[in-house]
């Protein structure tokens, strides 16, 4: 029996087309039958943020952080031609016209598909972010944990 191949993805950034490359990739070894995890970082954290308000108790900075930040996958900017806030709008209607998923579709994907969601539990005390702010059926672990998984993968990314 052949061993099961394993892919991780680092998603560190926060821009709405780097998250899509990670899912699409995600989805796809997926789709191989890959192990798949996806360990979210720093801004890439907004990927796994719930849309609607979570009240929960934060510190003044941590409720700063909150704001700032995008509130879910569906809010999150380009990396290049943002154009405050019209580059998203554009891109999602040509993808819309060519049948292509949004980024919110692709993460439901990926969890029916067991890839493995891990929210960064340093990067989100850092910033402030409590587990209900998060999606609902992912992981929360530190940096050995992803390290475990990316040491025997046999592709590995940073995103």
């Amino acid at each position: 029996m052949t061993e099961k191949k394993k892919t991780t993805i680092v998603l560190f950034s926060g821009d709405y087309d780097k998250a899509m490359a990670a899912y699409i990739i995600a989805n796809g070894a997926a789709a191989y039958d890959h192990e798949v995890t996806i360990f979210h970082t720093f801004w890439g954290l907004n990927a796994l943020r719930k849309e609607e308000k979570v009240l929960v108790k934060k510190g003044f900075m941590e409720k700063m952080f909150g704001k700032m930040m995008p509130r879910g996958a569906d809010k999150m900017g380009l990396s290049k031609m943002n154009f405050a806030g019209f580059g998203p709008k554009m891109i999602k209607d040509i993808m819309k016209k060519h049948n292509a998923l949004p980024l919110p579709q692709l993460i439901e994907m990926a969890q029916e598909q067991d890839v493995k969601l891990v929210a960064c539990t340093m990067t989100m005390d850092l910033l402030g972010l409590k587990e209900e702010e998060l999606l609902e059926s992912i992981e929360f672990a530190g940096v050995a944990a992803y390290l475990a998984d990316a040491e025997e993968g046999n592709v590995n990314l940073f995103i």
